[in-house]
């Protein structure tokens, strides 16, 4: 079968659906992953969906596929991405997979994929695609057996059972219309907060605005709501529910890389030493932040699928990313969870006396930009990124190629890097003055015009 390559991605498979990802593509790359699975003993895949349009038809495709494969499979039904990842564990497979199309546009879905506790990235789902390409023939393997299941009560119970708030905290939960709000109120309440529900109807044309809390504008109905209502934090959430974004009652942002930062520091104060891994999109802050109280820190390259890998090299007990992926290993099972990486941030604040506008007040800060992004042709800013690499010069900095380009200078520093997700090039900045973030986005600007100069630059 012909496939485009582009869907097959670094950490998930995602593309336009009808264009790049069809029904009968899903079908097959089931049967792949059905083979796959198989080949190391993994034989029951759990299967879960967000609330796009295209959710039921594709997650009928996937299943299709790896029971064409021999494999039975477990559907869990329209859940948020972290319930698939719990079910692995709850149902004892250790294999799932989510159709989801996260925080990208409507008409896009996707598939996360795990075979045997691994999150595949990068070699193994190109290996997907030259299984596909190579031909597949199901013929004379005895299908597999469907069967339907609901984690949501385990969910809940799990998390209610590890959390309870010392004091009660109101607060706001903005889902975007994203398969997260079936479910994030519901576990808020059951660990004691009192939740104010924001776009929690699930509407896979997320009509109020697009699911992804690292963007400002994404932000402005929830800084309205928590304002008016007097509540003590607002927590948005994207589209599948697996990354975290939090607002003050002041209505400042709290950038994820800060979060991880107090996370880091709850958890190193029961576990001394341990390795704290966080993403080349984090603010240099945080290293000092982890290493103050006594952790190491450890970067390392931007994707849920390559930080869970590295989670597990280095037994890690949290991990982070900019994009607000939290990863907690200790209490929980090291997978990215927006849900419950909201319940502990409300579990530490009721325990602090202060407010939660003082306690993040506490915490390092410094001049930053959000996440910047330039908009590419499909594949274009992996090839610029390339040439970047190869030729951008950028003087007596300090130069890290481990995920794009990231420019440490003394007082402060730049990012580039190809996103896996969707076709654009992103960008991050960080200065102790002003003054000194325009000159190191001069720099930057200068570099890539002189690659791009068709660019236009957000800065």
């Amino acid at each position: 079968m012909n496939l485009s390559p582009d869907i097959f991605r670094a950490y998930d498979i995602r593309g336009v659906v009808g264009q790049d990802l069809t029904v009968d593509a899903v079908r097959e790359i089931g049967k792949a992953l059905g083979l796959s699975g198989a080949e190391t003993g993994s034989t029951t895949f759990v299967v879960g969906r967000d609330g796009r349009l295209s959710g039921p038809e594709l997650i009928d495709a996937l299943a299709e596929g790896l029971l064409s494969a021999g494999c039975d499979v477990i559907d869990i039904g329209m859940v948020a991405t972290p319930l698939v990842y719990f079910a692995t564990h709850e149902l004892g497979t250790g294999t799932g997979v989510a159709v989801t199309g996260s925080h990208n546009p409507p008409d896009y879905n996707g598939l996360k994929m795990m075979i045997g506790g691994e999150t595949l990235s990068g070699e193994a789902i190109q290996g997907l695609r030259q299984r596909i390409a190579a031909g597949i023939d199901t013929t004379g393997i005895l299908r597999g057996q469907l069967s339907q299941q609901s984690v949501d009560d385990r969910y809940v119970d799990r998390i209610a059972q590890d959390i309870h708030l010392s004091r009660p905290l109101k607060v706001v939960a903005d889902c975007g219309n994203g398969v997260g709000g079936a479910i994030t109120p519901r576990v808020l309440e059951s660990i004691g907060a009192e939740v104010l529900p924001l776009y929690c109807e699930v509407d896979g044309t997320f009509p109020n605005h697009h699911p992804d809390p690292t963007d400002p504008k994404n932000l402005v109905d929830l800084v309205a709501l928590v304002q008016e209502s007097g509540a003590d934090l607002g927590l948005g959430f994207d589209g599948d529910g697996d990354r975290l974004g939090v607002v003050t009652p002041e209505g400042d942002i709290v950038w994820p890389d800060r979060l991880l930062g107090l996370f880091a520091e709850d958890v190193l104060s029961r576990n001394p030493g341990a390795p704290i891994i966080f993403d080349v999109k984090c603010s240099r802050n945080l290293r000092q932040t982890i290493e103050a109280a006594g952790g190491e820190a450890v970067m390392w390259r931007t994707g849920h699928s390559m930080i869970k890998r590295k989670m597990r090299e280095t037994a890690a007990p949290l991990a982070g990313e900019m994009s607000g992926h939290i990863f907690f290993k200790e209490r929980w099972f090291g997978f990215d969870d927006g849900l419950y990486a909201a319940c502990r941030l409300l579990e530490i604040l009721a325990q602090d006396a202060r407010s939660p506008t003082e306690v993040f007040a506490a915490l390092p800060d410094s001049i930053s930009t959000p996440e910047l992004k330039i908009p590419m042709a499909e594949g274009a800013h992996f090839e610029l990124m390339k040439r970047l690499q190869q030729r951008a010069d950028f003087g007596d900095a300090e130069v890290s190629t481990l995920d794009g380009l990231r420019v440490d200078y003394p007082g402060g520093w730049g990012l580039v890097r190809p996103s896996n997700t969707t076709p654009v090039l992103v960008l991050r900045f960080e200065a102790e003055s002003e003054a000194e973030l325009a000159r190191i986005q001069a720099r930057f600007r200068q570099v890539l015009l002189a690659e791009e100069p068709t660019l236009k630059l957000p800065f």
